[in-house]
């Protein structure tokens, strides 16, 4: 199911891009200076992203999307009407948005192409629902140019956004085989962060522009253009930050504590299993750097466990070292609540937050796979699993972990730092 609506929305995509371009080739540019100034625009916005791993190349283009979308909604200029078409919008889009990312590709770190598929999808749906009945005077004559213009122009833009975060949920389901409720959810509370900022400018710049002329679309581009490059800083910085939590999870693995990539592992799957059960982005950031720093607790231990396998420990000496672990962890200066996820993670999980009962059972789960506890592999840690759903290990966390693994372990790579 999930295949065949990927395929409906690149075949849409598909179909629209050749078509606008043949379409605008064969008639011409109606206008061709306002199509170059939005143009520039858009190639000018997708030159400033900055690339930044898989995740990031799924990422739109603030000052890009908002010229498109601008120019989706463009009635007038400078009090003149305009006269250019759905097709035309399209192909404008597409043939700049391809000239700005040409030298990403060159790099080697090009958007994807399921990127290009929704834009052309948002902006044809909106031009498609302006278009027509600004050029055939009805929308005039229904609402005007006042205050109901704006308001019909944010409520268009509001069903645009739901329409991307419909699409971006699709085709992340399709990638990654997460469920699309918690993905949906996910993009519609990105849509409430820069994805307000490029609709209110979208609808500012073409506001502007049907008052001032084209001389609206630098003065109204830079504020987003700051805000892209604030947006761009505080990645990096978050980047930086789990880089730096994955490198301490890591000093177990040094010290010989535990098995090598065992703190990565479980982060990996544990990440995997929180998307299953719905977690929301940042319930699912603290479920990640919790689950990277779970075993932190053995590094005051004098004898390490053998092969790190808390699992394996009687219950008091498990809540001991997890109890190390929240402590070593608030020292470090993560979140809170993460230090309580790491100290609370041996508790029967009745006493637990989702978070603490996720890291529990993956991990577990590997030290059950690991030293070769289980010869008959995934399917005997399972049922071990299942044994202990009475006290240690939630039935649905457990069932979750079953469906993840039998889609193949399809899980979210935590980056490892160099060195």
């Amino acid at each position: 199911m999930r295949a065949w609506a990927v395929g409906v929305v690149r075949g849409a995509a598909g179909m629209l891009t050749v078509a606008a371009l043949g379409h605008t080739l064969w008639n011409g540019l109606v206008e061709p200076g306002i199509a170059l100034s939005f143009g520039t625009l858009i190639t000018v916005g997708e030159l400033a992203r900055r690339d930044r791993g898989d995740a990031a190349r799924q990422q739109p283009a603030p000052l890009g999307s908002a010229g498109a979308l601008a120019y989706a909604l463009l009635g007038q200029n400078a009090g003149q009407p305009t006269h250019h078409e759905v097709l035309q919008i399209v192909a404008v889009v597409v043939a700049a948005a391809l000239v700005g990312i040409v030298p990403h590709i060159a790099r080697g770190r090009g958007p994807a192409l399921d990127h290009l598929a929704r834009r052309v999808l948002t902006v044809t749906f909106a031009a498609v629902c302006f278009q027509p009945l600004y050029n055939s005077g009805r929308l005039e004559d229904r609402v005007g140019q006042g205050p109901y213009l704006v308001l019909f122009l944010v409520f268009l833009l509001g069903l645009t956004a739901l329409c991307d975060a419909v699409l971006a949920a699709v085709l992340s389901g399709a990638r990654t085989g997460w469920p699309f409720g918690p993905l949906l959810r996910d993009e519609l509370r990105a849509q409430l962060g820069v994805g307000s900022a490029i609709c209110a400018t979208g609808v500012v710049m073409a506001l502007g522009v049907a008052v001032a002329g084209l001389w609206a679309v630098p003065v109204f581009s830079v504020p987003l253009l700051l805000t892209q490059m604030s947006f761009h800083r505080i990645t990096a910085i978050r980047t930086t930050y789990r880089q730096t939590i994955t490198s301490l999870a890591r000093a177990t693995e040094i010290a010989g504590y535990t098995r090598p990539g065992h703190s990565r592992r479980v982060a990996a799957l544990s990440c995997a299993v929180g998307r299953e059960l719905g977690l929301s982005e940042r319930e699912l950031t603290v479920l990640e750097y919790a689950a990277l720093m779970h075993d932190i607790g053995q590094l005051s231990l004098v004898d390490p466990v053998p092969d790190g396998a808390t699992a394996e420990l009687p219950a008091a000496e498990a809540r001991r070292i997890a109890g190390l672990g929240g402590e070593v962890a608030r020292q470090t200066g993560v979140p809170a609540e993460v230090a309580v996820v790491v100290e609370l993670q041996a508790d029967p999980y009745r006493e637990q937050p989702v978070a603490a009962r996720i890291v529990r059972t993956v991990n577990a789960y590997d030290d059950l796979l690991g030293a070769a506890r289980h010869p008959g592999g995934s399917l005997a840690a399972l049922e071990r699993l299942r044994l202990g759903t009475g006290h240690d290990y939630q039935p649905e966390v457990v069932e979750c972990l079953a469906r993840v693994l039998a889609r193949g372990g399809r899980v979210r790579v935590v980056p490892v730092p160099p060195g």
